[in-house]
């Protein structure tokens, strides 16, 4: 029974450590209104941003209502505009995904965990973002 011991405490701390690495999983609803200025529009966008511990990036949105141009993660708090931290890349009928690979730095990690990052859709009508939703932990 004594060597058995150690083998399910190492057990359980390699679970538990797992746990810790999970993604907060973000939902988001980007709206005009959300935008810095706000902006009066029937687009919308919904999705999931994946933040893990790791400060790995995943996830989608869908848009609706918009031909959007660009999208991207940016750094800054509600209410202000900041610059450009991820791109998203452009998939079909109004989708856009976090590009594989991405890690956010500590910093920008920190900004996520303060609130401090948005995600939004630019188009051609509103070149400086049309829909935005804050990545709220």
């Amino acid at each position: 029974m004594a060597s058995r011991l150690p083998r399910i405490a190492i057990t359980m701390c390699l679970v538990t450590g797992l746990g810790l690495a999970a993604a907060a999983d973000v939902s988001v609803v980007l709206t005009g209104a959300q935008e810095v200025p706000p902006v009066t529009t029937a687009a919308r966008g919904t999705g999931v941003i994946s933040i893990a511990a790791d400060h790995s990036v995943t996830g989608t949105i869908s848009t609706s209502g918009i031909s959007g141009t660009m999208a991207h993660i940016h750094q800054a708090p509600a209410g202000k505009n900041g610059p450009i931290i991820i791109p998203l890349e452009k998939g079909a009928d109004g989708k856009w995904s976090v590009p594989a690979g991405v890690k956010l730095t500590d910093a920008q990690y920190q900004s996520f965990e303060s609130g401090d990052l948005y995600v939004n859709v630019h188009s051609d009508a509103h070149k400086g973002g049309e829909i935005r939703a804050q990545l709220k932990p």
